[in-house]
């Protein structure tokens, strides 16, 4: 599978080319930073890059078409708004650019996407040329042979294009990204998660050669630096090979499940689309052209990159391992209670924000206290305190927990008034604690999924608000059957626990 990036597209006339205010004047990045142009920052790969270049201090220039999502961005960060299919807006962002980052792709459009890639790397090509465009970086597809699928052979044309634009071009070639949030880790998610037995198409034992989020994002930054003497391209991967089944396997390993795959030789490209948009809906759109390129090998042959860079990539595993891990802290550091509308404290479905599928369970009060004494009782919660409401019911739950080999409550908790990360609580453990701002529990009871319970505290005038927040993440259908078959328990238990936290908080002697 090919590496994500932003889809191009057409934007209004007459709004093409704003330039951010900041970039027109030279207090916007540190002396002698030799400017940056990236594109696709709104993508996955741009987004991540984005930030790596930020974290160095490098004045980076961003072309968009929507300058609203960059919204939050660095001190030496400006915005361009514009498009790769409007050369004039192109000529206008390269003014003054060292290096180019051409991370944009069509796939999404409607049309020719072929003749849209074609088009929009011409336009950028001649317009880097014109505006004296030191180096072009390139993030493309790995694939070999003449019956590559349409979209492989697309973005194979478009390295080809920039090469030949007379500004020196690296091409990365890269296979599947395995990376929290990246649309190859969380097609495999979806599958593994909701499929307890996948009949499924033979690209399933297609060999890819993976390669982390963090791999692929150091390869950009030091192509920027590289020496070469002209175009070149690089092929780019993790240390192992491996199919999409093994893949699928290993993620279920490291999340705990067992999965029955059944290739069968009769699911077309055709059919495989259909099948792969009804269980993963938001595939639906790329679809036929995606799956085109499952079944050929994304596999390198030149093995030149890891001579050129100082890079040596990890194998898919510890790729995965660290997707999970990464996953779970950006889930838990999202602010839910803004992102999702949950109104009263109803469950409700994460949808698109950053991690779709997860359920999510968030109310607030605000009470007349100072943020220490609302985060009081939280700090206390659990072992011989209890849960502030329904104890009775928690050690129900516990024991259930204990009956499925679980931990139960009996771990109780190490110290009576103080939390340390990594310390158990109960049938929980501490993931993250900010003293009088933030408590955030991970869930190591028996359940169809991985959960979260969550305490935030923030100033609200002359006292705080208290936001509880509950998060799952299901496996298949169990788990949410699991889920909404806990609701209006859900309903109570929380809603009750938050009523006495505030009660106890507002009552604490100042």
């Amino acid at each position: 599978m090919p590496p994500e990036h932003e889809v191009a597209g057409s934007i209004p006339a007459g709004r093409i080319a704003t330039l951010d205010d900041r970039l027109t004047t030279t207090s916007d990045s540190p002396r002698g930073k030799q400017l940056i142009l990236l594109t696709g920052a709104t993508g996955y790969v741009g987004g991540r890059l984005l930030r790596a270049l930020e974290e160095r201090g490098e004045r980076v220039r961003c072309l968009t078409r929507r300058p609203d999502a960059l919204a939050t961005r660095g001190e030496h960060t400006g915005v361009v708004q514009g498009d790769v299919l409007a050369i004039d807006s192109l000529r206008t962002a390269l003014s003054g650019v060292d290096t180019a980052y051409y991370l944009v792709h069509s796939m999404g459009s409607s049309g020719s996407f072929e003749e849209h890639d074609r088009s929009a790397a011409s336009n950028f090509a001649t317009a880097a040329r014109e505006a004296g465009v030191r180096r072009i970086v390139y993030l493309g597809g790995l694939g070999a042979g003449n019956d590559l699928s349409s979209h492989l052979a697309s973005r194979q044309e478009v390295g080809a294009i920039l090469a030949t634009s007379g500004v020196d071009t690296i091409e990365l070639r890269a296979s599947i990204i395995i990376g929290s949030g990246s649309l190859s880790f969380d097609m495999i998610r979806r599958l593994v998660e909701r499929l307890p037995v996948m009949v499924t198409p033979r690209w399933v034992r297609t060999v890819a050669q993976p390669i982390a989020i963090e791999d692929v994002i150091a390869y950009l930054v030091a192509a920027r630096s590289l020496e070469i003497d002209r175009s070149t391209v690089f092929e780019i991967g993790g240390a192992d090979t491996v199919s999409y089944e093994g893949l699928m396997r290993e993620y279920a390993r490291q999340i705990g499940v067992r999965r029955v795959i059944i290739p069968v030789p009769f699911l077309t490209a055709r059919l495989s689309s259909l099948w792969l948009g009804l269980v993963t809906p938001v595939y639906a759109r790329v679809g036929r052209k995606l799956i085109d390129s499952l079944p050929h090998e994304t596999v390198i042959h030149d093995t030149r990159a890891l001579e050129a860079f100082p890079i040596r990539p990890r194998g898919y595993r510890e790729a995965i391992a660290r997707a999970l891990a990464n996953e779970d802290d950006e889930i838990a550091a999202t602010r839910w209670s803004d992102a999702v509308s949950s109104a009263g404290g109803r469950p409700t479905l994460a949808g698109d924000v950053g991690h779709a599928g997860r359920l999510v369970d968030t109310r607030s009060v605000r009470v007349d206290a100072t943020p220490a004494q609302a985060f009081a009782p939280i700090r206390k919660i659990g072992g011989d305190t209890g849960w502030y409401f329904a104890d009775g019911l928690w050690r129900i739950r516990g024991f259930l927990d204990l009956l499925v080999g679980g931990v139960g409550l009996r771990r109780g908790r190490r110290d009576p008034e103080e939390l340390t990360v990594g310390a158990p609580l109960d049938f929980w453990r501490v993931e993250a604690y900010e003293p009088n701002r933030l408590l955030r529990l991970r869930a190591e009871m028996k359940v169809p999924g991985r959960a979260w319970l969550q305490f935030e505290i923030e100033p609200d005038g002359a006292g705080s608000t208290i936001t509880q927040t509950a998060i799952f993440q299901p496996i298949g259908l169990v788990g949410r059957l699991y889920w909404y078959s806990l609701v209006p328990l859900h309903s109570v238990i929380f809603g009750g626990m938050l009523r006495a936290i505030a009660r106890i908080a507002a009552s604490s002697p100042s």
